[in-house]
């Protein structure tokens, strides 16, 4: 049976070596643990229904991923993992003034058409006003109208990874910590060396996010995924319980959800040009903080408890590589997710492993094939 090596221990990689190991295929993950891992910053929310920017390839391949969501769960929970925060708790898509307000129709008509199309994660959509919508989470503005989405979750990236890799180990995958390094023979790769170690890799996936372009130079090969920096703060609010507060989205690009008991995410910059620059700046945290307080002018009491940094993977046409490398006859991409990492990346890893192992996948995958930017 194939040897196969995974380069990325975030969600994506985990993913990978976890449905590997499952299926019995001897696997061992590589990760460097670089600060400004997405995972390790993110806090995801799980309803595509609600997005309105991405492009329409997104939305089959998100319907997949959302769907699987449930089977993972499972699957985990058989092996002893359970603590993945992944819970539905519902979003309100809100409009913040009145010109906003005018377009809810509009977009509860598409929210609804997605759900009825088969889109999971959606369930009952209602309008609210913004009293009905202050009852659901109490901070918020007075806002003219509200989408209230009862399937929405949300989910703790650093959670759901660890319980990945803590049952991929379990199942027998090998977890290293290390600078891993292809060895490319001809247009194969027969191995990764990990500070000084050799491991021979039949099949390699590569899974690095926002570093995934260098493990590229060093095969030979272009990987056009460039980091995006976001700045993620999470508060405290001590004087409420705040975990069945539903998720926030809107016309803008920002976000706020829940975690209990006092937790509150808001979410988050979109830094494109930012290189590997994982430190928190003013502005960042003043831009995260001002459409945090536009929205839900009730968290100005909180406590500012952590700024998460968070490099997001952002591939040229906003959406991820998945599949073969051009080129290689044993290497596989699963990379390029932006900022929809947590709700694609247990799927995309899933997908990418079955390949590896010469299964074909249960979704189209032409629109997120690498060749693409050959």
């Amino acid at each position: 049976m194939a040897d196969v090596v995974v380069i990325g221990g975030g969600i994506v990689g985990a993913a990978a070596a976890y449905r590997l190991a499952r299926c019995g295929v001897p696997v061992t993950l590589v990760d460097r643990a670089d600060p400004g891992q997405a995972t390790a910053a993110g806090a995801g929310i799980i309803a595509p229904a609600t997005s309105l920017r991405p492009l329409p390839p997104f939305y089959p391949l998100a319907a997949r991923a959302v769907g699987f969501y449930p089977e993972l769960l499972a699957q985990l929970a058989e092996d002893g993992e359970t603590n993945t925060g992944y819970e539905v708790v519902g979003s309100l898509f809100v409009a913040a003034s009145e010109q906003e307000a005018a377009r809810l129709d509009e977009v509860q008509r598409l929210i609804e058409e997605r759900r009825d199309a088969g889109m999971p994660n959606v369930g009952e959509v209602r309008r609210l006003d913004g009293r009905e919508a202050r009852d659901l989470f109490p901070a918020l503005a007075d806002l003219p109208g509200a989408i209230y989405v009862a399937g929405s979750a949300r989910l703790d990236g650093r959670l759901l990874r660890d319980a990945l890799l803590r049952a991929a180990e379990r199942r027998g995958a090998r977890v290293r910590r290390g600078d891993a390094r292809p060895v490319r023979t001809g247009d194969r790769v027969t191995g990764v060396a990990v500070d000084g170690e050799r491991i021979a890799a039949d099949v390699l996936i590569v899974a690095a996010g926002a570093w995934s372009s260098a493990l590229g130079d060093a095969l030979g090969l272009r990987i056009p995924v460039a980091p995006q920096r976001g700045q993620i703060l999470h508060l405290t609010v001590p004087t409420s319980e705040t975990g069945r507060w539903p998720i926030v989205v809107g016309f803008h690009s920002h976000y706020l959800l829940t975690f209990p008991p006092h937790r509150v995410v808001a979410g988050a910059t979109r830094e494109d040009g930012s290189g590997y620059d994982v430190r928190m700046t003013a502005g960042g945290v003043h831009e995260a903080l001002s459409e945090a307080l536009r929205i839900a002018p009730g968290l100005a009491p909180a406590t500012l408890h952590e700024v998460r940094i968070g490099l997001r993977p952002a591939s040229p046409d906003q959406l991820p590589l998945l599949g073969p490398a051009p080129g290689l006859a044993n290497v596989f991409l699963a990379t390029g997710h932006g900022p929809s990492g947590l709700q694609l990346g247990p799927y995309s890893g899933v997908v990418v492993a079955d390949l590896a192992r010469g299964a074909q996948p249960d979704v189209d995958l032409a629109p997120f094939a690498p060749i693409r930017f050959a």
